[in-house]
């Protein structure tokens, strides 16, 4: 979502921010902003509605320079999208940019209009910048402010704080909101995401909730929640710029579905070996609690929520062990009745997802054994907030619909059902068979990724479509979720996913022949109950996209469009089946002609409720 970039250096910085913001485009944002001390010590500010390219072009008529600034990508909550509503955001001298959702705004700036305040937006930021400097006027210092104003805040924040004036100081904050700085050679950075910063810092530190950063050119102090000076952790980061570009594909989404057979090969290495899931894949300590373990909670959102349907289906299937899983916006607002040998586990690409880390936060007190987070980002505030982790190692995502993280998610969860099924109903033969199926997982993925040209027809037929029904049955069912959930996502393409067995009671009214329908149909027990489900479609006038396993005895004929897929097992079966449906949703949108990598109203990361 929202995108924080600040710095505070010895040399111009103007480019440094805008560079950051376009790193940070992913994200997903409507509007854009940068402010920055001048050398007469004023706040100069651009801000414009849409893309940065905007605001880059408004520099360059208006030019900006100083050693010190802040800039942001606005993704609206409260307010529409405009030059008004952009960040920064000013009053008097002070400048502040902001992550998150004040829940009290309305409050806050009653009490301000009542005192003589005027605003310019509709936004819950500008109370802020307001209250920091009701807080500043008396003493002149912006770190008490800071800390003073905090504490009249209720909901989420990622700050970065400038005065007039002062062109040696930034002051940073967080609280529910990631922010890290990054430390260069005698210069500070801020932002929202470590991509931002590529280039120019590999050394960084995670602000904890709670903290202020007082940031000069003299150095760094960090303080608590309690106002108490503490030292964070120094990390370094192995990413390089060069890891998020482009390459020869047209969108990063394109990119990273190519990449799922490499990624996934990293997913799986130093964790299998002579046919057995190592016993330190989610450490000592785990791999004795999970002896214990009766039942398994999990909690995600979006992509993730359907990974975690499908692992469900292997949980209870494979490993003997009841499975909950519900979204995670839902998890925290109702009572619960928790085994106290149940594991909680959180899935999240970014690891920032604020209702996935609302709910482990919440888990505590609801008296759950272990915490377990399966995430992409090592660095995130759901691996340090979490008691074990597994990392899925898909790499930087860039592209807002999720391809690789998802598949990585499915083979992590996996791994996860064999280390707790072989405490529980997983023998070793069933064992040492998923573990070869995870071996040549890469390779089948990579057969099917080569079907690109047959689903480019496929993705032809849907151009003047606009709604779309998926089917699936058993473990299936949530991969056609996913495939639904795609299609809308970058083709804006109304598309919804049933069980098969769910047409008759009430999605075949839908049915006709200006509405496609996808199936997914793997050669399994569920085959022969898949084939009726779909023959209802064809009666109805119906036009039918299957992906069939090539052992399936499907016949191409007059509305049925066939496109084969290697035999698979069935038990990666759900990843492998994936990756056609996420090609089909690509090439629709790109014959659509749609912004495929940042689809309209949609973020990368969701890190407010």
């Amino acid at each position: 979502m929202c995108g924080i970039v600040g710095a505070l250096a010895k040399r111009d910085i103007t480019n440094v921010l805008i560079q950051g913001l376009k790193r940070l485009e992913y994200r997903g944002y409507d509007s854009a902003g940068v402010a920055i001390i001048d050398n007469n010590g004023d706040v100069q500010r651009r801000r414009a509605k849409g893309k940065v390219k905007n605001v880059e072009a408004l520099i360059n008529e208006q030019p900006l320079s100083g050693v010190c600034g802040i800039s942001h990508t606005r993704w609206a909550t409260h307010g529409v999208p405009s030059e008004n509503n952009a960040h920064p955001h000013l009053c008097n001298e002070i400048g502040l940019v902001h992550n998150g959702i004040i829940e009290n705004h309305e409050v806050l700036r009653k009490q301000q209009l009542e005192q003589g305040h005027e605003f310019d937006s509709e936004t819950d930021t500008e109370v802020i910048v307001h209250a920091v400097y009701d807080q500043w006027k008396p003493s002149g210092d912006l770190l008490a402010a800071v800390q003073s104003t905090i504490k009249k805040l209720d909901g989420a924040y990622a700050l970065g704080v400038i005065e007039k004036g002062n062109q040696n100081r930034l002051i940073a904050a967080r609280k529910g909101s990631p922010l890290v700085i990054g430390l260069g050679d005698d210069e500070y950075f801020i932002a929202s995401d470590v991509f931002a910063l590529l280039g120019e810092a590999k050394k960084f530190i995670y602000l904890e909730d709670g903290d202020v950063a007082d940031i000069t050119l003299a150095g760094l102090t960090i303080y608590d929640a309690s106002g108490n000076v503490v030292t964070r952790p120094i990390n370094e980061t192995e990413l390089k710029a060069d890891n998020i570009g482009l390459g020869r594909y047209r969108h990063y989404m394109q990119k990273e579905i190519f990449e799922q057979a490499a990624v996934l090969k990293n997913t799986i290495e130093g964790r299998i070996s002579d046919g057995r899931l190592l016993d330190s894949c989610f450490g000592a300590q785990a791999n004795e609690a999970f002896k214990t373990i009766e039942e398994v909670q999990i909690v995600a959102c979006g992509t993730s929520f359907h990974a975690g349907l499908v692992a469900k289906y292997w949980l209870e299937s494979l490993a003997g062990l009841p499975c909950h899983i519900e979204v995670a916006s839902e998890f925290r607002y109702r009572p619960h009745v928790v085994n106290k040998k149940t594991l909680f586990v959180t899935i999240s690409q970014s690891g920032e997802t604020a209702d996935t880390l609302a709910a482990l936060q919440a888990s505590g007190d609801l008296g759950y054994a272990h915490t377990l987070a399966i995430c992409n980002v090592p660095e995130s505030s759901l691996v340090r907030e979490s008691e074990w982790h597994l990392m899925t190692k898909a790499g930087p995502e860039i592209g807002v619909a999720s391809t690789k993280a998802f598949t990585t998610q499915l083979a992590s969860l996996l791994m996860l059902v064999i280390a707790l099924g072989k405490h529980h109903k997983l023998t070793n033969k069933q064992e040492t068979e998923i573990v070869r199926q995870l071996e040549v997982l890469p390779e089948k993925v990579a057969e099917v990724l080569r079907l690109e040209p047959e689903i480019v027809r496929f993705a032809e037929q849907f151009e003047d479509k606009n709604h779309a029904l998926f089917l699936g049955r058993g473990e299936q069912y949530p991969v056609a979720m996913e495939g639904a959930l795609k299609l809308k996502e970058i083709s804006y393409i109304h598309a919804e996913a049933y069980p098969a067995g769910e047409l008759k009671h009430g999605p075949l009214a839908l049915v006709d022949d200006q509405m496609p329908v996808v199936a997914v149909a793997p050669n399994n027990d569920l085959l022969e109950k898949l084939k009726s489900n779909l023959q209802e479609v064809q009666a109805r006038g119906g036009k039918l996209f299957v992906f069939a396993d090539k052992k399936a005895a499907f016949e191409e004929m007059d509305g049925l469009s066939l496109i084969r897929v290697s035999e698979i097992d069935d038990v990666i079966a759900p990843i492998v089946y994936t990756i056609p449906l996420q090609l089909l949703s690509y090439h629709v949108a790109v014959i659509k002609g749609t912004d495929v990598d940042q689809p309209r109203n949609l973020a990368k990361s969701v890190t407010v409720e």
